[in-house]
């Protein structure tokens, strides 16, 4: 699982969600996404600004924590039009 930490870090630099997305030009909606985690993928011209406005690496964001039951070897996950089976 990917862990987003911007809530936090614009708590630790007391900066809105608004104010946050008017120094990087980033759509209000998508910070309030990623800002809930409400995202499935990120840009990374966004990551990148997010990053140079709030002096801070990529890894201060984003956190990767191993998934409780694994999507991968046995327990693969194919994707297929949009729905996620399992695969026997």
């Amino acid at each position: 699982m990917i862990k987003i930490h911007l809530s936090t870090i614009l708590g630790t630099y007391r900066m809105s969600q608004a104010e946050l997305a008017r120094k990087t030009g980033i759509r209000p909606s998508t910070i309030c996404d990623i800002y809930n985690e409400m995202c499935d993928r990120i840009n990374l011209e966004h990551l990148d600004r997010i990053c140079e406005v709030l002096d801070c690496n990529v890894s201060d964001i984003l956190e990767y924590r191993p998934n409780r039951i694994k999507k991968t070897g046995k327990n693969l996950i194919i994707e297929e039009n949009g729905n996620r089976k399992a695969q026997k």
